[in-house]
């Protein structure tokens, strides 16, 4: 079992069974997207935020990526972590038909790819001795400007670019430019980067 300080957010009762294996923290279910309507579980939400922080663990789909930017717009961006899991396709055991999109939810998903996504959250890390997602300043960081310039944002074949990117990062296709970039530059060096992109998109 692995201990997470941070309160652990999640979509459904099956994503909190699954992720209970996997980690000894808080967990706290959005129930979907009641979160919307529901002021005492958000109320509960925003309490943990400000006393232990937050991490996100929503799925990968459209549906997750709403709820997850529904957190963000309620509660300052110094308190929350982000997971991502990856886009897997099909459908949980459990289930007569698989979601809208055909993806797989955090209950779906393997343990492996559960801790890789809790890995490159930096809730794995014992030492917090740099920010949550950046490498220290006088480094040179992954900008919007190198997305451009590499094709990933704003050209003709972006979207195909950044496709690729993604799929081989294990990272969902709906994650924004401005959360890209954190997890980028959590992830690698500046130096990293441009060997990655040189390797797929050259």
């Amino acid at each position: 079992m692995i201990k997470i300080k941070e309160a652990v957010i999640v979509e459904g009762k099956y994503d909190k069974i699954k992720l209970s294996s996997i980690i000894d923290g808080l967990i706290i279910e959005t129930r979907g997207f009641r979160i919307f309507k529901d002021e005492r579980q958000m109320a509960l939400i925003r309490r943990m935020a400000e006393t232990r922080g937050l991490l996100i663990l929503t799925d990968s789909d459209s549906a997750g990526f709403l709820i997850r930017h529904h957190l963000m717009s309620a509660i300052p961006e110094k308190y929350i972590k982000h997971a991502y899991i990856p886009d897997v396709l099909g459908k949980e055991r459990r289930k007569v038909k698989g979601s809208k999109e055909g993806k797989l939810g955090v209950e779906g998903v393997s343990k492996q790819q559960i801790l890789e996504a809790l890995d490159r959250a930096g809730v794995l890390c014992e030492e917090e001795s740099v920010s949550q997602w950046e490498i220290p300043a006088a480094v040179r960081k992954i900008e919007k400007a190198d997305l451009f310039r590499d094709g990933l944002t704003g050209g003709e074949n972006s979207a195909q670019n950044r496709r690729l990117l993604l799929e081989y990062l294990s990272l969902p296709e709906h994650l924004a430019t401005n959360a890209l970039l954190k997890v980028l530059n959590s992830m690698m060096t500046y130096e990293e980067y441009g060997v990655l992109v040189e390797k797929l998109l050259k």
